[in-house]
């Protein structure tokens, strides 16, 4: 069976990010747990300190960089087989993993997205995400269901090789316009997806700005 390499950005989430390490600690597969903490500044370093759970390593950065650089940073560190971005926020629930890395024990593919239900998300992030996934789907001629998922897991050696170079929440563009422009497959299986009010992405800056990335990455890069 697979290692999976559980790869968790961390910022400012000192009220979730114990309960959502006990509900990863609890998943029935080989795994280790990568969590970067991005400069948190609420008391989740303390936290995360006094946590005593197995094959969790934790790594600090000295400043806030973002959550794509938090992801790479992880995946600098990671030792597993198979790796997948997992939010801190309690928005997604690790209990989806085991079927997610079902088509890749398989073989029959590296590549497996977890698409939500996005019904009960507020309805101007629910279009955006929407808006974006067209978007995607008409730039690069997939048939994605959410290219804004968090739930993306991906072979090690295939996510390295895309040369990751986004800092903020343009990461999720960036691996899925390199991913589709590799002509990876990308299989999809359905996930949980419990939204929360707060949120930390900004849909007037970060919607425009993961636009600009999915043609970026389409035609200049």
């Amino acid at each position: 069976m697979s290692k999976v390499s559980v790869l968790i950005p961390v910022f400012n989430e000192r009220d979730s990010v114990g309960e959502l390490l006990n509900r990863v600690s609890a998943v029935p597969l080989e795994m280790e747990v990568i969590v970067v903490d991005d400069h948190s500044t609420d008391g989740t370093a303390e936290v995360l300190a006094g946590l005593d759970i197995d094959d969790v390593v934790v790594v600090t950065h000295p400043e806030n960089r973002g959550k794509g650089a938090a992801v790479r940073t992880a995946l600098g560190v990671a030792t597993g087989d198979v790796v997948v971005i997992q939010d801190a926020d309690l928005e997604y629930s690790p209990s989806d993993l085991p079927a997610m890395i079902e088509p890749i024990e398989q073989g029959r593919t590296k590549v497996v997205y977890g698409f939500r239900d996005l019904s009960d998300q507020e309805w101007i992030r629910r279009l955006g995400n929407q808006f974006l996934t067209l978007a995607t789907n008409f730039l690069y001629g997939s048939r994605l269901k959410d290219m804004e998922t968090c739930y993306k897991m991906v072979d090690i050696e295939l996510m390295r090789s895309l040369d990751l170079q986004a800092d903020r929440f343009d990461i999720e563009v960036e691996i899925t316009a390199k991913l589709l422009k590799s002509r990876q497959e990308i299989m999809q299986v359905p996930v949980s997806y419990y939204p929360r009010l707060e949120r930390k992405l900004i849909p007037w800056i970060d919607g425009p700005h993961s636009l600009w990335g999915l043609i970026k990455y389409r035609f200049f890069k």
